[in-house]
């Protein structure tokens, strides 16, 4: 297998930081010194492990990156920014045929799959990307498609705490929304009752306190009518590095696909864990 590029951008967030280390430690991939950034970074550049990476804000990624496509070989991206920025970069990377993976929650998600196809681009775009937790999400998907209405009745509660610099509701929560709405229970995404407070993410949640900074803690409970049956679902996730692995999948899904010449298509970490893109 030859070496895949990778421009990872978002850094120097701490999830893309994390993301950054798995791709430079694995031997696979090559990570570009380039990654965009947010407007509010003054920093005109970040080291991650022994690797300097020059840091692109907004205003500048024009013309910076005309310059580093000219001069790099063909390159995956993986992007973990902020759900303000989802649209604006999916759009850039169409707008020049780069190849990306999508793990930034949020924006548009409609434009967002819209703007690959309408463009001929290729793109991996998932709201979550540690696996074990996507196939959770797939065996719920299968129980909503083969047995619906069966928790008709059934009251639901969505609980998610992440850390508090997480700007938006969970991405892989309102998935599941989809999925208990086909099995018959009226709820909407706003329901979904969001914890970003540390002091009680510590004593009512019981998150660790190493962690804090750092968690995705979901529970999914349904009670019956009567109160006298309960299921409960809960995958709590502590720290960053469950996401790299499956970021690295994704971009060796992707780069599967670019080499089979498949163009104007977006696809899921479903269809990623399906090909058995395994480490």
């Amino acid at each position: 297998m030859s070496t895949i590029h990778v421009m990872i951008n978002g850094l120097p967030g701490n999830v893309t930081t994390v993301i950054a280390r798995h791709f430079i430690a694995d031997g696979r991939f090559k990570v570009l010194p380039y990654a965009f950034t947010g407007p509010d970074i003054d920093a005109k550049e970040v080291v991650v492990d022994s690797l300097t990476i020059e840091l692109i804000r907004p205003e500048a990624r024009e013309v910076r990156m005309a310059a580093i496509i000219a001069a790099q070989p063909p390159f995956i991206t993986v992007d973990f920014t902020h759900p303000t920025a989802v649209n604006a970069n999916a759009e850039f990377y169409c707008r020049h045929k780069l190849p990306f993976v999508m793990g930034t929650t949020g924006g548009d998600r409609e434009r967002l799959l819209a703007s690959v196809v309408a463009s001929d681009n290729v793109a991996v775009i998932a709201p979550n990307m540690a696996k074990q937790i996507v196939g959770f999400q797939a065996m719920m998907t299968y129980a909503a498609e083969n047995f619906p209405n069966l928790f008709k009745g059934y009251r639901l509660t969505i609980r998610e705490s992440h850390q508090a610099g997480k700007a938006d509701t969970s991405g892989t929560a309102k998935a599941m929304v989809t999925c208990f709405n086909r099995m018959g229970i009226p709820f909407g995404p706003d329901q979904i009752e969001k914890e970003r407070d540390p002091e009680r993410q510590l004593n009512l949640w019981g998150v660790p306190p190493s962690h804090l900074s750092g968690h995705a803690w979901h529970t999914y409970a349904l009670v019956s009518p009567d109160s006298t049956v309960r299921f409960e679902f809960t995958h709590n996730v502590n720290g960053r590095d469950v996401y790299g692995d499956g970021t690295k999948d994704a971009v060796c899904f992707l780069a599967d696909k670019i080499a089979q010449g498949i163009r104007g298509k977006a696809f899921s970490m479903i269809d990623v864990l399906k090909a058995g893109a395994a480490l």
